[in-house]
C-alpha cells in the first residue's frame, strides 16, 4: 500500500520508503510547482469573474431559466464529448502550449463578451457560442493540467499536488465571485470584462519559463498514435477492470450529473430569493461561501493528512455534498444556506481531490492524459446533465425544487453506489483470505 496516498494497488517509487510520511503542503515546496498553482488560482479566478459578470448580464438581459440551464450544458458538453480527445492530445503533445492555447481562448471569448455588451449586439444565439468556446477551453486545459502537476512533483507527493491544486482553484472561485462583483459594481460590466483578460496572463506567461513539459519524469514525449474510437474503447475496458478506479468516476459522476456547476448558475435566483438587502450583494456572497468551503476543506486535508484517497472518503464526502446541497435548496433563512455552501464546498473538494488523485495514481504513464481524460469525461461532462436536472426542470417547478430533487436522488445514488462498491471490496478481500 501507498503510504502517500492510501491506494491498495499504487506502490511509490523507489524513492519513497513505505514508512516515510509525505510532507504536508509538498507541493508549495517545489519551486517549479508554486508558481503554477498560483497562476492556476488566478486564471480560475479569471474564469469565475467572467461566469460572474456574464451570468448576471444574461439573467438581467433575458431573465430565462431555460438560458441559464444551457450555461451550464454548454459549458461542460465539450468535457463529455471530447476529454478523452484532449486528453490523448496530452499524452502526446507539450503540455504547456496546449495550457497557453486554452488560456489564449480563454482571453478571446472575455474580449468578445466585452464587444458584444459595449455595442448592445449581445443575442441569445451570440451567448450561446460563447459559452460553448468557454466550454471548450476548460476542457482542453484539464488533462495537461493533470499532467504537469504529475510531471512537477511526481508520484509521492501527487496527493498534496492535485489538493492544493484543487485548493487554488476554489481559491479562484472565492475570491472570482468578490473580484467579479467589484468590477461588475465599480467598472460595469464593460470594463469588468475587459480587465479580467489581465489574470490569464500570469500562468501563460509561467509556462513559457518552466522547463517541464508534462512528459519529462516520463521520458519526455513519446509519438504515440492518435486517439481513434477504438482507442478510447480499449481505455474504457481497461479501466472497467479496475474496481477502485471505478468507484472513483462513479462518483464523481454522480455528483457532476445531479448538481454539478448549475447552482452556481443558479445562484442570481437564489440571491435573488434569500437576499437579504441588495440581490447582487447577496449573489457575491453566496458564491463566496461556496468557494470559501473549498479552500477550508483544501487546507485541512492538507494539513491533517488524515483523510486518504480512497473509496469510503469518496462516499462519504459525496454524500455530505448531495445532503448540503438538499438542505440549502429547502432552507429560506440567508445564514443556513451561506453555512451549507461552506459545508458543501468542503465536500466537494474532498471528493474531486481523491478521484483525481487516485485515477492519476493508478494510470499508466503512457496513457495518463487518456485515462484523466475519461475521469474528466464523468467528473466534469456529466455536469452538463445538471443543466437539466437542475437548470431546465427549474423552468417548469422551480429552482428551489429541482435543486432539491436532484441533491436527494444524487444522496440517494452515492448511498448505492458505495454500498456496491464497499461490499465489492470486502468480497474480494474475503477471497483473496480464503485462499
Amino acid at each position: 500500500m501507498c503510504s502517500a496516498c492510501g491506494v491498495p494497488t499504487h506502490q511509490p517509487d523507489s524513492g519513497v520508503t513505505g514508512t516515510a510520511a509525505p510532507r504536508k503542503f509538498a507541493a508549495l515546496y517545489n519551486k517549479d510547482c508554486r508558481p503554477y498553482l498560483i497562476g492556476t488560482g488566478l486564471a480560475m479566478m479569471a474564469d469565475n469573474i467572467e461566469h460572474v459578470i456574464t451570468y448576471w448580464v444574461l439573467w438581467e438581459k433575458f431573465q430565462s431559466p431555460a438560458l441559464t440551464g444551457f450555461e451550464v450544458i454548454s459549458h461542460w458538453v465539450p468535457f463529455l464529448l471530447f476529454s478523452v480527445y484532449f486528453g490523448g492530445l496530452a499524452d502526446r503533445h507539450d503540455c504547456r502550449r496546449i495550457i497557453q492555447a486554452a488560456q489564449v481562448l480563454f482571453m478571446a471569448v472575455s474580449v468578445a463578451w466585452g464587444v458584444l455588451i459595449v455595442t448592445d449586439t449581445l443575442e441569445v444565439w451570440s451567448a450561446c457560442v460563447l459559452l460553448i468556446l468557454h466550454g471548450c477551453a476548460g476542457a482542453i486545459w484539464g488533462p495537461g493540467e493533470q499532467l504537469m502537476l504529475h510531471d512537477f512533483v511526481g508520484p509521492a507527493e501527487l496527493p498534496s499536488a492535485v489538493r492544493l491544486n484543487a485548493t487554488f482553484r476554489s481559491l479562484g472561485i472565492l475570491f472570482g465571485p468578490v473580484v467579479g462583483s467589484a468590477l461588475l459594481l465599480g467598472l460595469g460590466p464593460v470594463a469588468g470584462i475587459f480587465v479580467n483578460v489581465a489574470f490569464y496572463l500570469p500562468l501563460t506567461v509561467f509556462l513559457f519559463r518552466t522547463k517541464f513539459t508534462g512528459h519529462t519524469r516520463d521520458g519526455g514525449i513519446i509519438r504515440r498514435p492518435r486517439v481513434g474510437l477504438m482507442d478510447s474503447v480499449r481505455i474504457l475496458r481497461e479501466i472497467s477492470g479496475n474496481p477502485t478506479m471505478v468507484g472513483m468516476i462513479i462518483l464523481a459522476g454522480l455528483g457532476a450529473f445531479f448538481v454539478g456547476a448549475s447552482m452556481q448558475s443558479s445562484m442570481p435566483i437564489f440571491a435573488q430569493d434569500l437576499g437579504a438587502g441588495s440581490a447582487g450583494t447577496a449573489y457575491g456572497v453566496l458564491l463566496f461561501a461556496n468557494g470559501a468551503g473549498g479552500v477550508i476543506g483544501g487546507i485541512l486535508l492538507e494539513a491533517t493528512g488524515k483523510i486518504k484517497p480512497n473509496v469510503p472518503a469518496a462516499v462519504i464526502s459525496t454524500a455530505v455534498y448531495g445532503l448540503s446541497s438538499l438542505f440549502f435548496a429547502m432552507t429560506a433563512s440567508y445564514p443556513i444556506a451561506v453555512a451549507l455552501l461552506v459545508v458543501g464546498g468542503v465536500a466537494n473538494l474532498a471528493s474531486m481531490s481523491i478521484g483525481q488523485t487516485v485515477v492519476q495514481l493508478l494510470a499508466k504513464p503512457e496513457e495518463r492524459g487518456r485515462v484523466i481524460g475519461v475521469y474528466s469525461v464523468s467528473a466534469n461532462g456529466l455536469r452538463a446533465g445538471s443543466g437539466f436536472t437542475v437548470g431546465l426542470l427549474g423552468s417548469a417547478v422551480g429552482v428551489h425544487w429541482s435543486l432539491g430533487i436532484s441533491a436527494a436522488a444524487l444522496t440517494v445514488g452515492t448511498g448505492i453506489a458505495g454500498w456496491y462498491s464497499l461490499g465489492s471490496r470486502r468480497a474480494r478481500q474475503l477471497h483473496q483470505f480464503t485462499d
